[in-house]
């Protein structure tokens, strides 16, 4: 067994570990009283996410790249994380100061803290696109690695291996 195949395995009877040790606690759980409703709401989570969410992305992503002003990946990326920002903070942030009688339900100042972290999106976003771009560097660097792959001993027998 190749050392790729092991870790692979060994990855994959961890995971299902975790998931049998997580279906466990979740039947297990004492104020978890209808398991169903655990599975009706990972269920819609998971519909929401491969009905609605990706196919906006992928369409938004389509159109961005269509569009002169956004054809930089740099600037694609950018606002795919400020729209998946967007998605998971809106909430907090329309409902701030909607507490019910409870102070502690939403105490933090979404909004600021929303907009702070779609500043540093845009900022990193603009910090790597003026970055100077080091073609020479890069190719001398992908020459390096082409050599030092090369070098590297090579099985000749048995069966031909497929590349992983």
């Amino acid at each position: 067994m190749t050392p790729l195949r092991a870790l692979r395995t060994g990855l994959a009877l961890t995971g299902i570990g975790v998931i049998g040790y997580g279906i466990y606690g979740l039947l297990h759980d004492p104020y978890i009283r209808d398991p169903f409703d655990v599975l009706v709401w990972g269920v819609g989570g998971l519909v929401l996410h491969d009905g609605f969410w990706l196919p906006l992305v992928l369409l938004a992503g389509m159109v961005l790249s269509r569009t002169a002003a956004t054809r930089h990946p740099l600037l694609r990326g950018g606002l795919t994380v400020a729209a998946a920002l967007t998605a998971v903070g809106l909430p907090a942030v329309l409902r701030a100061g909607v507490d019910h009688g409870n102070p502690t339900l939403l105490p933090l100042p979404y909004l600021r803290n929303w907009l702070l972290l779609l500043a540093v999106v845009a900022a990193v976003v603009a910090v790597l696109a003026a970055a100077p771009r080091l073609p020479g560097a890069a190719r001398t660097f992908g020459r390096r690695l082409r050599g030092a792959w090369s070098a590297l001993p090579r099985r000749t027998s048995g069966r031909p291996r497929l590349r992983e």
